[in-house]
């Protein structure tokens, strides 16, 4: 449902028109340039602009041939209809005419068979049926006010301004349109005509005319003697004063209001009552008295006042030269007609017109549009019989809309803070205040105040809800009362500002005082001047005052483009008091260089400034961003230079979120932010003639889905051409958009897409009455227990027992589930239930079970083995299973096989192993699905470097090289190992170059002729070149078999066959045969070149690290600098931790593998390059990095110390900003078990006596190779067993640390000697109690021992232990 601002009516007396035309009730009115064409109070047919700004000053309409004619001042336009038989009405324009330039029209009518006639200061008549033809014109004594065609176009009635006679035109020949005329005299200026109305055109009937003069009296004029001189006569006359008499002196008003009911209408309007009514209604007083008054078939004459008292005449037999003293008469003296006149209203605006008719919907009821001339057209409705009850009636007639708007094009809207007011602005400075209201067609705005402001306005803030409005002017700031219908202007303040202001701010409030507010603007310098405003509340008239609150320096702003306010997003301005990051967001400004920055400020009421704090900054990579808008919630979104390309980012986490590129033909006009109350965030995108609601999704780092998605598309092309002006959001989600005059109000509700939201499933009970908060907080919060998303991230988090009894649970519940029961998204389990530790949940017994079927149950399993997997797809291939979207079933389908296939190796394989072979399971399989979904050319991508890393961590390698082997079927060629990622997870270098080797023998056997070609590469990295050279003996088919036998039985030790071999390896890289080239330079013992070729020509860094590992081991210095030079560098411009993680890990640097998983990898490795978009996705981010984090930190002592070097407040970050993204999964179960859980590392203590040893190498600063890679960090200037800092005292740790060999740390153990390093880094295990299994870590040998100085206590200097801490 949708409310309809159609645009101000201008105040003319043929502003509006109406009509039937095949079978519908035609209503258009002109509202500045522009024609509005509208069938029912919400339905716009058509909007058009006219090219000339001239405004418009006349329209009417054709009921027999259904065109329109509007004019201007010089140019009549007439349109005609099209596209009736396909359901598609619209208006074309037919023609124009041009009048004199020293003319100005002023009245149109239609005429027999499409003639127009135009009245300025002359008639013109015109045939518009082919083409345009002038048919006759008249010279005018006096310009015409008043021209209308009676309905069988035999009369023209015409008035002048000011004039007090009527001239009747009767056409005497159509031939050559011969007009004789007649007088009509009044005593003064005449108001209004109208000729009455009959049944159809074809009809015999006699004109009559209505009049309405200057002395309130209502006259009737008749056709006279057919033979004689006159062409009408004085019939009868209506006093419009005398027809109302008030019931006391002080209700009497002096104003009066005519319309005439045409008995058709009333006839038509009387016969539909009668068909609704039942048998009781019709017995009724009120309904027999007007089945009485329609008897009598009478034209009705409504007499009524400003304050709602109405007086109705019938006129009976009117025409008859004889009239009967009964031929007028009273219908109904009654009162409470309610209709929305403005008492304040004065001069031209204080006039009103009435448009009666009968609705041709099914209601048939009694309709009024009334024409407010100051800018409103108000549709009444309501039955016929109530109208005229002399008994008192609640509602005679009900408002069902009012259409009003501007007069020219709406550039800006702004909202109030709660969105419960708006104020529109023009391209004139013309304001309007709009406050939110809801009727029984649903959400609409009502027009509260217009402002009429002649110095341009730079900014508005609304204020109290639209009560005051603030307004910014170039060197002053003014504040309105809106209270009234016109707003008056109650204070003004000048200021003085360095560059030029660019936003006008509301600071929020610590207590929702409404009678102080604080304003502020910044200027392009990014210096700001703030204002303390005081405001009466409660209705109280007090002095609206503004005072100075200092100024600001925000800093530079050089590189600033734009600062402008948050979009509040429904959230309340009430802080807390605190100025923090936690506080709310009040303003955001970015840059040419892309930096986006949220601010927040505090009013200091003491020392009378604002306090101001920058709570984020992200740099978007975006140069010149042409839009920017953000929330008071964090979330921003930036569209770039040419308008084209739309990003979305996380301020609390400085993240990319999502990024799209438009067509472009479509470039991004506007952005709007609003949010569900549980602060979920919707952005519109508004476009030339459309606007798209993205709504933001659950966070996916499994299938990499996007995070934003669009919700709803909302076109204005169905009802206007003109491009979209604005749109803001109102506070309950409803949306308003301003296109040319008009004002478009799309309520909340909305009508769910399965193609725009196929993860939403609901019934179609549920589809009913669903708004826009309700489908967004569906989309996001928490997910059920049995979710495909939720049950991989606890596999993730060690959770497999669990995730076995869940899937247990959810087969036993749909084995007795009926469609329509009741679905716990538990599944009855306790929420305490998943946050205890992994894996030591048991099964409970089953006279414990609280499902209703357990006395039906035998022998229920305990673990999820294959059987029962395959039992449970079953049910899932056939049952729809509720909370759960088609897509996200498959997806549990196939985590359930793939569970099955874990447990069934579990007992063998260990957490991590159990990790990879779930997750490359499950990679497979979707890949299998999309192979058979799409084309099959499609490459298979490499599994993620998440599973890869699982794997490298595992200690059963051996047994996941057998399964994925098996699963290729013994047939692994490399495309499977790369994508399986097995030459990257291997750790043990024979094993690896075994497996090498059966990719070798495999590439050679792939194809019939068996081509060597295929497997050099393989051998020669394996420096197997004798197998080579046989594979080439029995090539005895290919051309190329004996230079290449020839050249490999050579000795590539020498450097005339180097020379050869490099030879070869070049001129191959011209015929783009880059893997055989590699081999050739592989053969010549240039291995940085083969590798560099694979990684960069053939884009393969993992066959790269592969022949790399295999040719000269992990240790060597090719592999450390490809890891060094191009998998870093390739991880942070990804932003891939996983990636960097594994690389570190390879490099021997694990304290830094352990860093990577927490800290910014470019705070560890110096980017190579600009940072990418990429780097910055929320993709990035990983949950299960802090499961792996968690798992390394205790792995080894070098691990260890990386973990330590980790401040305690970049660790809390990390859990924290963790636990949210758990949370922005749906996963908030696992998010309270994280922060509830873990154990942050104890920091070492300053210990109150430290003996001091005093070390040349620790003197002179220099540190171990391990800690001069890194910056300093806890550990420094303490000797302790970095085992203590851990809780859990049974945990192994391996030592692995660079050892310093000639001196100790300045510790000492506990016999009082100091602890030596040894210089072998073998890793040695410590058991439980400390105690060395191996001599690596522990006292040195004698020798060195009698080296030492004997040490004794001495007091340590304080200033030692504070730099110590890093203070």
């Amino acid at each position: 449902m949708r409310a309809i601002l159609p645009g101000r009516p201008s105040a003319r007396l043929q502003a509006v028109t109406t009509g039937t035309w095949d079978g519908k009730q035609i209503i258009s009115y002109i509202s500045g340039n522009a024609l509005v064409i509208l069938d029912g109070p919400n339905n716009i047919l058509q909007t058009t602009y006219h090219e000339l700004p001239d405004e418009l000053v006349a329209i009417v309409f054709d009921e027999i041939s259904g065109k329109v004619a509007t004019a201007s001042a010089s140019t009549v336009h007439v349109y005609k209809p099209y596209g009736r038989d396909e359901g598609a009405l619209r208006w074309s324009l037919q023609c124009h005419l041009d009048v004199d330039k020293d003319d100005a029209i002023e009245t149109l009518s239609w005429g027999l068979d499409e003639e127009l006639l135009i009245g300025s200061s002359s008639l013109t008549l015109y045939s518009t049926h082919n083409g345009t033809e002038q048919i006759w014109t008249k010279k005018l004594a006096n310009p015409a006010k008043y021209a209308q065609f009676s309905y069988d176009t035999s009369l023209i009635a015409t008035a002048g301004k000011y004039d007090r006679l009527v001239k009747v035109w009767r056409r005497l020949s159509l031939a050559d349109q011969r007009f004789d005329y007649g007088y009509l005299p009044h005593p003064a200026l005449v108001t209004g005509i109208h000729w009455r109305r009959p049944f159809h055109r074809d009809q015999t009937f006699d004109n009559v005319l209505y009049t309405i003069c200057a002395d309130n009296k209502l006259r009737i004029w008749a056709p006279g003697d057919t033979h004689g001189l006159t062409i009408l006569q004085h019939w009868a006359e209506i006093d419009l004063m005398e027809s109302i008499q008030p019931r006391s002196l002080s209700d009497k008003s002096l104003k009066r209001y005519a319309f005439m009911i045409d008995n058709r209408d009333f006839t038509a309007a009387t016969e539909s009552l009668i068909q609704q009514a039942t048998s009781d209604e019709q017995s009724q007083l009120a309904m027999a008295h007007l089945i009485e008054v329609a008897n009598r078939s009478p034209d009705v004459c409504v007499v009524l006042d400003e304050r709602g008292n109405i007086s109705a005449w019938g006129l009976e037999s009117v025409g008859c030269k004889v009239r009967k003293p009964g031929d007028i008469f009273n219908i109904a003296h009654v009162e409470g007609l309610k209709i929305g006149f403005d008492t304040s209203a004065s001069g031209l605006e204080d006039n009103a017109q009435f448009y009666p008719f009968c609705s041709t919907d099914k209601s048939g009821g009694f309709c009024v549009i009334v024409h407010h001339f100051d800018g409103r057209l108000e549709w009444m409705e309501g039955p016929l019989d109530k109208f005229f009850d002399p008994s008192k009636q609640k509602h005679r007639l009900r408002t069902k809309t009012v259409w009003t708007g501007h007069s020219s094009a709406v550039k800006k809207i702004v909202r109030s803070a709660t969105g419960k007011a708006l104020i529109s602005r023009t391209q004139n400075n013309e304001s309007v205040v709009w406050a939110r209201q809801h009727t029984s067609l649903g959400d609409t705005i009502v027009r509260c105040s217009t402002v009429t402001e002649s110095d341009h306005v730079h900014r508005v803030w609304l204020l109290q809800e639209g009560r005051f409005i603030a307004f910014l002017h170039h060197e002053s700031i003014s504040i309105w009362d809106a209270r009234q219908p016109k707003a008056v202007e109650v204070a003004r303040r000048k200021f003085e500002l360095r560059g030029k202001p660019v936003c006008l701010l509301c600071i929020p409030e610590e207590h929702a005082d409404k009678k102080t507010a604080h304003l502020a603007t910044i200027s392009t310098e990014m210096q700001g001047v703030a204002w303390e405003v005081h405001l009466p509340s409660n209705g109280k008239d007090s002095e609206v005052s503004i005072e100075d609150f200092g100024s600001f320096d925000l800093g530079s702003g050089e590189d600033v483009i734009y600062v402008l306010p948050v979009d509040p997003a429904g959230s309340s301005p009430v802080i807390s008091g605190f100025l923090d990051i936690f506080a709310r967001d009040v303003a955001i400004s970015y840059s040419a260089s892309g930096v986006l920055k949220s601010w927040t400020a505090r009013p200091d009421l003491e020392s009378r400034k604002l306090e101001w704090l920058l709570t984020a900054s992200v740099e978007t990579c975006i140069e010149n961003p042409s839009l920017g808008s953000g929330t008071s919630i964090r979330k921003a979104a930036l569209v770039s230079a040419d308008r084209t390309s739309l990003s979305i980012w996380n301020m609390r986490s400085t993240q990319l979120e999502h990024e799209e590129r438009f067509e472009n033909h479509e470039t991004i006009q506007d952005l709007d932010w609003t949010s569900t109350p549980d602060n979920q965030s919707i952005l519109a995108v508004g476009f030339q003639h459309r606007v798209i609601l993205y709504a933001q999704l659950r966070y996916d780092y499994l299938d990499d889905r996007p995070s934003w998605a669009p919700l709803r598309e909302l076109s204005v092309r169905d009802w206007t051409s003109h491009p979209i002006g604005d749109s803001v959001w109102l506070g309950n989600g409803g949306f308003v958009i301003a296109s040319g005059n008009q004002l478009c109000v799309k309520d909340k509700h909305i009508e769910v897409s399965d193609r725009l939201l196929p993860d939403l499933r609901l019934t179609s009970q549920e589809k009913v009455g669903l708004d826009v908060f309700t489908v967004v907080s569906r989309l996001n919060g928490p997910l059920p227990v049995f979710h495909p998303q939720f049950l991989a991230q606890c596999m993730l988090s060690g959770r497999l027992i669990l995730v076995q009894h869940v899937l247990l649970k959810l087969w036993n519940t749909l084995k007795f589930y009926n469609d329509g029961d009741p679905f716990d998204s538990l599944l009855e389990f306790d929420p305490e239930e998943f946050g205890q530790e992994h894996d030591i949940i048991t099964l409970p017994a089953k006279k414990e079970m609280h499902s209703s079927y357990a006395d039906f149950t035998d022998d229920e399993p305990e673990t999820l083995t294959e059987d029962v997997a395959t039992a449970l797809n079953d049910i899932l291939a056939t049952r729809k299973v509720p909370l759960l979207s088609a897509r996200e079933q498959m997806h549990l389908m196939d985590i359930i096989e793939c569970v099955g296939l874990v447990e069934k190796h579990r007992r063998s394989i260990d957490e991590n192993g159990c990790r990879f072979l779930l997750f490359f399971r499950q990679h497979m399989l979707r890949t299998s699905q999309q192979r058979h979904d799409g084309p099959s050319s499609r490459v298979r991508d490499a599994i993620p470097w998440r599973e890869i890393v699982w794997a490298w961590y595992s200690g059963s390698q051996d047994i996941l090289t057998d399964l994925v082997t098996r699963h290729f079927h013994g047939k692994m060629l490399w495309p499977q190992a790369r994508e399986s990622g097995i030459f990257m997870w291997m750790t043990d270098l024979t094993t690896l170059r075994a497996q090498f080797e059966v990719i070798a023998r495999n590439e050679y056997t792939r194809t019939d002729e068996k081509n060597p070609v295929d497997c050099s590469l393989y051998y020669l990295a394996l420096r197997k070149k004798a197998v080579l050279v046989g594979l080439w003996r029995m090539a005895t088919w290919s051309r190329e078999q004996s230079a290449t036998q020839r050249l490999l039985q050579n000795n590539f030790d020498e450097a005339r066959w180097k020379t050869a071999a490099l030879k070869n390896a070049y001129a191959l890289m011209g015929k783009r045969r880059f893997e055989y080239a590699a081999a050739f330079f592989v053969l010549a013992g240039h291995l940085r070149d083969a590798v560099n070729i694979l990684s960069n020509q053939l884009g393969d860094m993992q066959l790269a690290i592969a022949v790399a590992r295999v040719y000269e081991g992990d240790d060597g210095p090719i592999l450390e600098e490809f890891l060094k030079e191009k998998v870093l560098p390739q991880a942070v411009s990804e932003g891939n931790k996983w990636l960097a993680n594994w690389a570190f890990w390879l490099l021997k640097k694990r304290d830094q593998a352990v860093r990577a998983l927490i800290l910014p990898l470019e705070t560890l490795i110096p980017p190579s390059s600009t940072p990418t978009m990429q780097s910055k996705l929320f993709l990035t981010d990983d949950p299960a990095l802090v499961v792996l984090y968690k798992q390394l930190r205790e792995k080894s002592l070098q691990t260890l110390r990386g973990a330590l070097s980790v401040s305690p407040r970049a660790e809390w970050d990390f859990v924290i900003h963790t636990a949210g993204l758990y949370q922005r999964m749906g996963c908030d179960l696992l998010a309270l078990d994280l922060v509830k859980t873990w154990e942050f590392l104890t920091p070492p203590t300053i210990p109150k006596t430290l003996p001091r040893v005093v070390s040349p190498m620790v003197d002179s600063g220099l540190r171990s190779p391990g800690a001069m890679s890194q910056g300093p960090n806890m550990l420094d200037g303490f000797d302790f067993d970095p085992r203590k800092v851990l809780r859990r005292r049974s945990s192994l740790v391996v030592a692995d640390l660079p050892v310093l060999g000639h001196a100790a740390r300045g510790g000492m153990d506990g016999s009082g000697s100091a602890i030596q390093e040894d210089e072998d880094e073998k890793d040695s295990e410590i058991g439980e109690h400390g105690a060395s299994i191996t001599n690596g870590f522990g006292g040195g040998s004698d020798e060195k021992k009698k080296k030492l100085l004997p040490t004794q206590f001495a007091e340590p200097d304080a200033n030692s232990l504070l730099d110590s801490f890093g203070f």
